[in-house]
C-alpha cells in the first residue's frame, strides 16, 4: 500500500458525495469498508465496480499487500468518527503509506448547520454508553452545560432515545435539545424543545422513533 484515502460518503441521500470522492473511488485498486453490502449499494449507484475488503471493529486488519491505492469508507459519513478508521490509518502510516483525507458529509456538522443556535464550542461524545456509565455520561453533559457553557452532541439509537431524554430530564431539565432524525434521508426531521417536551412528543408519536438520531444539547 502506497496511499490510503479516507473517503467521506453520504449519511443518507446518495447524492451527498463529492466529485473528488467519486474520482478517488474510481481510481482505487481496492475499497476497504465496514459493510460490503452498504458499500456495494453506493458503488452500484455510481456504476463503480471494485474489489471490497471488510474491516469493522471485530475484524483483523485486511491484507492490503500489492495494492497501490486503497480507499477506506465507513457505512455513512466521514470515516474515523465512531468507526475503526483510526486503526487502519495508524497501520497504514506504520507501513510507510501516505494517508489522504477526502472530506465529506458529517451528521454532526449537518445538525449544527440547521440547529438555529450559536454553537461555537461543543463537545462531541459519539454514542452514549448502553448500560455501564450511562448516568455518568448524562451527568457530565449537565456539567458541561451549566459550568462550562458547552453544548454537547452525541449519537443515539431509536431504541434508547427516550431513555436518553429521560436522563436529560433528570440531570438537565431546562436544557434546549435539538434532535436531527434521518438527516438527508426522505423522512428527515428536526425536533426541538426541553427534554420533557421531547419525551412527550416521541411518546405520543411513536412513528417518529425510527432511523438514526443525532442530538444536540445546548445551554439556554
Amino acid at each position: 500500500m502506497k496511499i490510503l484515502y479516507i473517503v467521506g460518503t453520504p449519511i443518507g441521500n446518495l447524492e451527498d458525495i463529492t466529485l473528488r470522492a467519486l474520482r478517488v473511488l474510481g481510481e482505487a485498486a481496492v475499497v476497504v469498508c465496514e459493510d460490503t453490502r452498504v458499500t456495494s449499494k453506493l458503488l452500484k449507484h455510481y456504476n463503480l465496480s471494485k474489489p471490497l475488503k471488510r474491516f469493522d471493529s471485530h475484524s483483523r486488519m485486511p491484507d492490503l499487500d500489492g495494492y497501490d491505492k486503497v480507499a477506506y469508507v465507513s457505512d455513512a459519513g466521514t470515516p474515523g468518527v465512531s468507526d475503526p478508521g483510526a486503526a487502519l490509518v495508524a497501520y497504514a502510516r506504520e507501513q510507510g503509506a501516505e494517508v489522504v483525507a477526502i472530506p465529506g458529509p458529517s451528521a454532526v456538522a449537518a445538525l449544527v448547520s440547521i440547529a438555529g443556535k450559536e454553537v461555537g464550542e461543543f463537545v462531541f461524545r459519539a454514542f452514549a454508553p448502553h448500560k455501564k456509565g450511562r448516568e455518568t455520561f448524562f451527568k457530565q453533559v449537565a456539567t458541561d452545560l451549566t459550568e462550562n457553557e458547552l453544548a454537547t452532541i452525541f449519537y443515539e439509537a431509536p431504541t434508547r432515545v427516550i431513555k436518553a431524554l429521560t436522563l436529560l430530564e433528570k440531570f438537565a431539565p431546562s436544557s434546549h435539545v435539538i434532535i436531527g432524525r434521518e438527516l438527508t434521508k426522505k423522512f428527515e426531521e428536526v425536533l426541538e424543545g426541553t427534554p420533557t417536551e421531547l419525551v412527550s412528543l416521541l411518546t405520543t408519536n411513536p412513528e417518529k422513533i425510527r432511523g438514526e438520531f443525532v442530538i444536540l444539547i445546548a445551554p439556554n
